[in-house]
């Protein structure tokens, strides 16, 4: 019976997604309508849905990885997972972005092996590690990371690594926050090296222009529909103002705005990020403490889900926040796929965004005898 469900869902779910690579705009699916309900049917999704999701071959691309790979080991996990971060989600209802942003600037960087997570740097409390870098010192959520990690080991010790349990976690959460389910296939090790430098120099900065954007996404296997369909990421969560005071009062060292920001979108964003120049606060308390949503401050047409249009809305009117996000506007082929977004219900990017977050949780990862499974998150093993 099940395997009939199976052949079902598959069969459901893959004639959409092969359409979808024939045009930006593809064919319409569904929309997840039900979070809950979707989780209890996801465990239903078999390895041959995620063999229908492209993987570059210049990177470690996964394919040792399984399909529900603790079967044996820990046959719990997933569920473990699953439940402690509804659990937190539903007391906190920010750790979705938080962790969705988590999960990218750890596999962004030599690839999904849970290095941002170490407080040490190969048993050495004295070299800088990922957390340390400037573009991951607004991050949160490593301590709901830390959490579930606990109740996974408590279940079965030195067994689940934590660079599937972030993996896992961001899946979950995009569900949690109205987008859609995707495979993700398990078996990663984790890291026990951090590397300070590359976070520092090859994270994407809101600043960037897009054909730096582009060129670090390629750099990591993406195309520029993938690295378009990967920012709309950002239709959810919030953002802090010192992400996009210098666009708002200094854009380019010129002391002057942005000259691209509509007027009303200039002096809206300015009354929610007033220029308190001389204002001393550490850096985290003040995206914690002034936060701004992006969907409100984009003036977008109202939806019943986040995971839908809007983003893409926004940019064509010229009301992306961050700079680097209206940035997909100046280039032709970008500026093409971002109309195709905008041009439905959110179908066709959630469907885009599936494919391409089950691919980046493949990206560059350690499995078999490579790396190591932490007891703790932020400690590497050391022997």
């Amino acid at each position: 019976m099940r395997s009939c469900i199976n052949l079902w869902i598959v069969v459901a779910l893959v004639v959409p997604v092969l359409l979808s690579l024939r045009s930006p705009r593809g064919e319409t699916q569904p929309r997840t309508t039900s979070s809950a309900a979707s989780f209890s049917d996801s465990s239903s999704f078999s390895v041959k849905l995620a063999n229908t999701f492209h993987f570059n071959k210049r990177i470690r691309d996964g394919s040792n990885l399984e399909y529900d790979f603790y079967r044996a080991t820990c046959p719990q996990a997933e569920g473990i997972v699953r439940s402690a971060l509804t659990r937190i989600y539903f007391d906190h209802r920010d750790v979705a972005p938080a962790l969705l942003r988590l999960f990218f600037h750890d596999c962004f960087i030599q690839g999904c092996d849970a290095s941002l997570l170490l407080d040490e740097n190969d048993g050495d409390s004295n070299r800088s590690v990922e957390k340390q870098a400037v573009p991951n010192q607004t991050l949160r959520g490593f301590d709901k990371i830390d959490l579930i990690k606990e109740e996974v080991e408590q279940a079965c010790p030195g067994v689940v690594s934590c660079a599937d349990i972030v993996s896992l976690a961001a899946r979950d959460s995009v569900l949690l926050a109205g987008g859609p389910f995707y495979p993700v296939l398990t078996g990663r090790r984790d890291n026990h090296q951090s590397f300070f430098e590359e976070a520092t120099d090859e994270i994407p900065r809101p600043d960037d222009n897009v054909t730096r954007t582009l060129h670090l996404f390629n750099l990591r296997g993406f195309s520029a529909r993938e690295t378009v369909s990967l920012l709309g990421g950002h239709n959810i969560g919030k953002i802090g103002c010192d992400f996009i005071k210098q666009r708002l009062y200094n854009f380019q060292d010129t002391k002057q705005p942005d000259p691209s920001i509509p007027l009303d979108f200039l002096n809206q964003m300015r009354l929610n990020c007033p220029n308190n120049s001389n204002t001393n606060s550490n850096k985290e308390e003040f995206v914690t403490s002034n936060p701004m949503s992006m969907q409100a401050l984009s003036s977008s047409v109202p939806s019943g889900s986040t995971f839908d249009s809007h983003y893409y809305q926004s940019l064509l009117r010229g009301r992306g926040l961050l700079f680097a996000d209206q940035q997909l506007m100046a280039q032709d082929r970008t500026a093409k796929l971002v109309s195709a977004y905008a041009s439905d219900d959110g179908s066709t990017f959630r469907m885009d965004f599936a494919r391409v977050m089950s691919k980046m949780s493949n990206l560059d990862v350690l499995t078999g005898f490579q790396g190591q499974v932490r007891l703790n998150c932020s400690k590497p093993v050391t022997s």
